[in-house]
C-alpha cells in the first residue's frame, strides 16, 4: 500500500519507510484542533496500518506548535447530551485504542485536552522541551471525555491526575517526564527524527512477539478500564445538559472570562 497516495484533509501520511509510518495532523491555523473529519482519517490509516504486514510501527505527530491543542470546541459547542453519545467520534476512539502495532507520539508544543488524550492512547510518547500537557476542559464547565481522566490517573497517581484534571493546569514537559508521562524528552527540532529512530529500532523486532509485548503491558493498566471509560463517557455527556457547559464554551469562542453558576 501506499499511503502517500491518499489525499486527506486533516493529516499527512508520509511514505512507509523501514517498517515505520508516520502520521502527521494537520490543521496547523487551528492548532491542530480534534475535529471529527481528523480522527477518522486517523482511524481509516490506522485500519489499513493494520492489516499491513509491511508497516511495524506508526508514530504520530503534528507540527512545532502543537501536537494537538485539544478538541474542536465550535464543533462542539451547541451538542446536547444525546449528541455526544451518538457522537461518530467513539468509534475512532476505539480504532485507535485498538490498534494492535505499537503507536509511538512525537510531542512538540500544546499537548492538551484531546490531544493529550490523544498521546496518551499511544504505548510511548516522546517530547521536545517545549511540550505542555494537560486536561484543561474543566475550564470549559466539562471534563475529558475520551479516556483523560482514566489514563491521567493511571499514568499519574491519584492525587496527580485530580491535581491537573481539576485546575486545568499545564504541565511541563519536564513535570510530564518526572510523572511517567513522557518516555524522553529532546530539543524540539529533534523530536520527530528519535521518535522514528525508536519506531525502527521495534520495527526490526519479530511482529508477533511485538504485539503480544504490547497487549501483555497495556493488561497490566487497562483491566478496570473499559468500566472506567463508560462512567467517564457517560458524565461527559451529562455536562452537555448544563448551562455552565454553553457558557464556558461561549467564553472560550469568544475569549472571555467565564461566569459559572452551578446549573
Amino acid at each position: 500500500m501506499t499511503y502517500s497516495l491518499q489525499l486527506f484533509d486533516d493529516i499527512i501520511t508520509n511514505p512507509l519507510k523501514d517498517g515505520v509510518l508516520v502520521i502527521q495532523l494537520n490543521r496547523p491555523n487551528e492548532f491542530n484542533a480534534l475535529r471529527t473529519k481528523l480522527l477518522d482519517e486517523i482511524a481509516q490509516v490506522l485500519v489499513r496500518a493494520e492489516e499491513d504486514e509491511n508497516v511495524r510501527c506508526v508514530v504520530l505527530t503534528g507540527n512545532q506548535k502543537a501536537f494537538a491543542a485539544g478538541a474542536d470546541i465550535k464543533e462542539m459547542a451547541t451538542k446536547s447530551p444525546a449528541d455526544v453519545l451518538r457522537d461518530p467520534r467513539a468509534a475512532s476512539w476505539k480504532v485507535i485504542r485498538n490498534f494492535k502495532k505499537p503507536l509511538i507520539a512525537a510531542v512538540n508544543g500544546y499537548c492538551l485536552g484531546g490531544g493529550n488524550e490523544l498521546a496518551m492512547h499511544c504505548d510511548i510518547i516522546v517530547a521536545g522541551e517545549n511540550a505542555k500537557f494537560g486536561q484543561p476542559e474543566i475550564n470549559l464547565g466539562i471534563i475529558p471525555g475520551a479516556g483523560g481522566t482514566q489514563r491521567f490517573t493511571s499514568l499519574l497517581g491519584k492525587s496527580k491526575a485530580m491535581r491537573y484534571v481539576l485546575t486545568g493546569d499545564f504541565m511541563s514537559a519536564k513535570q510530564a517526564y518526572e510523572a511517567g508521562l513522557v518516555a524522553e524528552i529532546f530539543a524540539p527540532e529533534e523530536t520527530l527524527d528519535q521518535a522514528i529512530n525508536i519506531a525502527k529500532k521495534i520495527a526490526q523486532k519479530a511482529p508477533i512477539a511485538v504485539e503480544l509485548a504490547k497487549e501483555a503491558v497495556l493488561k497490566a493498566s487497562d483491566s478496570l478500564l473499559e468500566s472506567g471509560l463508560a462512567f467517564e463517557r457517560k458524565a461527559f455527556a451529562v455536562l452537555f445538559s448544563t448551562s455552565d457547559q454553553k457558557e464556558g464554551a461561549d467564553a472560550f469562542i469568544n475569549k472571555r472570562p467565564p461566569v459559572y453558576k452551578g446549573s
